[in-house]
């Protein structure tokens, strides 16, 4: 039996750095009206939360805090439902171990 101490995913996430390209996105939700249901899985599957429904009950992204682990893509983008690239050079996620 461990005695080390639990530790929250958020309070490892909070040691990245995230080096966000104000001028590209490397991830788009396509325009819908109805979200479909993969997009509405994404509320609770994005391990970094960057999913948000906003007041029209349609799906959003922000990408500030993605981690660029690829569930999106295994989610969404067989569907269309995403466009994802990877980020330009020098853009994204920076982890820090420890």
């Amino acid at each position: 039996m461990s005695t080390e101490p639990a530790v929250r995913v958020e309070d490892r996430l909070f040691h990245n750095r995230y080096l966000i390209d104000p001028e590209r996105a490397h991830i788009k939700v396509r325009p819908h009206i109805t979200p479909s249901l993969e997009l509405v899985r994404m509320l609770s599957a994005c391990p970094a939360h960057c999913y948000t429904a906003n007041e029209k009950h349609q799906i959003e992204i922000t990408v500030d805090g993605c981690m660029e682990c690829g569930t999106c893509r295994a989610v969404c983008e067989p569907r269309g439902d995403i466009e994802w690239n990877y980020p330009r050079g020098g853009y994204g996620v920076l982890f820090k171990f420890g």
